[in-house]
């Protein structure tokens, strides 16, 4: 193909390409590439499975003999060492290409910086900051998970205007619009595990399986401390590739957890604070086992839980418009909350849009 622009709209298709990896690479970054010559675009390519190609050896390819001469935008700096592919850095040293355009250098400690450093010892021409701030959001989970080596955590909550979660009966079928709920389904393929609370469990039966999307499921988590989920409730019934994880406290009896491990599932026994789940060591051993991202769907109590521990990365809530009232509906956030409102959480970055009937609102906790 051929496509003409400038810097950066080389640089946004890249990144566009990038994202189409999300959900299949994980835990590795999203990255995209595009080959530019004279005439514009000449060859693309993204990482498109964990284990596959990387996006520079897809666009070189693409791009062919044309290649030299030519310049290279890629997202996220080339890796330089040997894991289940060769180096990128010598497969672009290789086709001769006069310049690379890098949007971030890549924080994983067998690179960082080393593949920049490699390219210019070689005579390549290299940049680094085109649409730094962009590259960064796509890769927003890649990037903590290597800092952290823990999960990206993003928290989703479906409420009514006046921010519940169900009505009095505990009646929640659908609060928000098939659009939203479609756009729920693209983000469990996008992210490596969904975990509800077990209230949520007991009360909606969720399957947490990607139905309305492309993309392959995620593990499932079931914060249940004291082993309270059904033995048949769907999450543990479905047959799927997907692990399903119910992380309890040391309180239940080995003749339960066996009964889970024969449904398939695997327990996960961390006990923390008033013997419940220690989330803290629940994320570092999802971490530890490559799990680099969790989206959490509810309920309120686990949303509160999460949120006192400042551990919410990222938050996207959906409003829908209607209004349910009561006193005894269940609220999008549980728990024993703040005592101040200055002690309230807060959100930066916040952003809105209309997803269907709904608005969903978008931002990052600032946390501690």
């Amino acid at each position: 193909m051929t496509m003409t622009g400038d810097r950066k709209s080389f640089m946004k298709r890249a990144l566009t390409l990038a994202q189409r990896g999300g959900g299949y690479v994980n835990p590795n970054p999203q990255v995209g590439a595009v080959v530019v010559s004279d005439d514009g675009i000449i060859g693309e390519g993204y990482h498109r499975k964990f284990g596959g190609p990387h996006a520079e050896v897809e666009a070189l390819k693409d791009a062919g003999e044309s290649a030299r001469g030519a310049t290279l935008y890629v997202t996220l700096e080339p890796c330089v060492h040997y894991g289940k592919t060769p180096p990128c850095t010598e497969r672009i040293i290789e086709s001769e290409l006069s310049r690379v355009e890098v949007a971030i250098e890549d924080p994983n400690p067998k690179v960082a910086g080393k593949g920049v450093k490699r390219l210019r010892e070689e005579g390549v021409d290299v940049s680094v900051g085109l649409m730094e701030d962009e590259a960064r959001q796509v890769n927003e989970i890649y990037l903590h998970y290597v800092r952290k080596n823990r999960p990206f955590v993003l928290l989703k909550l479906a409420m009514t205007l006046d921010g519940k979660l169900a009505t009095r009966t505990g009646d929640s079928r659908w609060i928000t619009s098939e659009p939203a709920r479609k756009l729920v389904h693209e983000l469990r393929a996008r992210y490596s595990a969904v975990g509800v609370g077990v209230n949520t469990v007991l009360s909606d039966d969720p399957r947490l399986t990607v139905r309305k999307a492309e993309g392959p499921d995620g593990a499932r988590v079931i914060f249940d401390s004291k082993g309270r989920t059904p033995l048949d409730s769907k999450i543990l019934s479905l047959s799927s590739s997907a692990t399903t994880i119910v992380a309890t406290a040391d309180g239940i009896s080995r003749e339960r957890v066996e009964k889970y491990e024969e449904r398939g599932g695997e327990v996960w026994q961390i006990a923390g604070r008033g013997n419940h789940v220690d989330l803290e060591s629940l994320l570092d051993r999802m971490g530890s086992k490559g799990y680099d991202s969790l989206l959490v769907e509810g309920g309120g109590e686990i949303a509160w839980s999460l949120f006192d521990r400042d551990l919410v990365d990222k938050v996207r809530f959906f409003y829908a418009p209607k209004v349910i009232g009561g006193r005894d509906s269940v609220p999008a956030v549980g728990g024993e909350g703040r005592a101040e409102v200055r002690d309230g959480v807060v959100i930066d970055n916040l952003s809105m849009e209309k997803i269907g009937d709904d608005v969903s609102l978008v931002g990052y906790p600032l946390n501690e």
